[in-house]
């Protein structure tokens, strides 16, 4: 899900704050975004973990074709801090991904569509719900 002209970011540096970042207020189709891309079993409890939690709004998702990831739409500039292990922020550089009806990606198609969801997850909360679904997953394998 990664295209050309795009840089990713697996820093180890913790620089995001818990003050969440709000989502560009520009109308879809205008905002670039940077992309989240995690495997799919931890993308699809975040996203129920993050449409069941209080006022943790969650933005459009791409899923691959395969389904082996889901890709979680956040803020432009996001990727310069990202940090969570097993995961990749693609850093669009304000080309290529944008939020319109057609997905971004070739191979891909929405989980949740620009329209039906915010503009982008506030990655402060993605970076918490992908935590979470992280632990569920493994206490989950841990009982068989």
């Amino acid at each position: 899900m990664v295209e050309a002209g795009m840089e990713t970011s697996q820093s180890n540096e913790p620089c995001m704050s818990d003050t969440p970042v709000a989502a560009p207020s520009v109308t879809a189709g205008d905002a670039a975004c940077d992309l989240v891309t995690v495997p799919t079993r931890q993308g699809l409890e975040a996203v129920d973990i993050l449409r069941r939690g209080a006022g943790e709004a969650v933005g459009p998702v791409l899923h691959d074709d395969g389904c082996d990831t889901l890709g979680f739409l956040v803020p432009a500039g996001t990727a310069a801090c990202w940090d969570v292990p097993g995961s990749t922020c693609t850093e669009t550089n304000g080309q290529g991904l944008r939020l319109a009806p057609q997905p971004p990606v070739e191979g891909s198609d929405w989980l949740l569509p620009p329209g039906g969801a915010d503009l982008a997850t506030d990655p402060v909360v993605l970076r918490r719900a992908l935590g979470e679904a992280a632990r569920l997953i493994k206490a989950a394998d841990s009982c068989r």
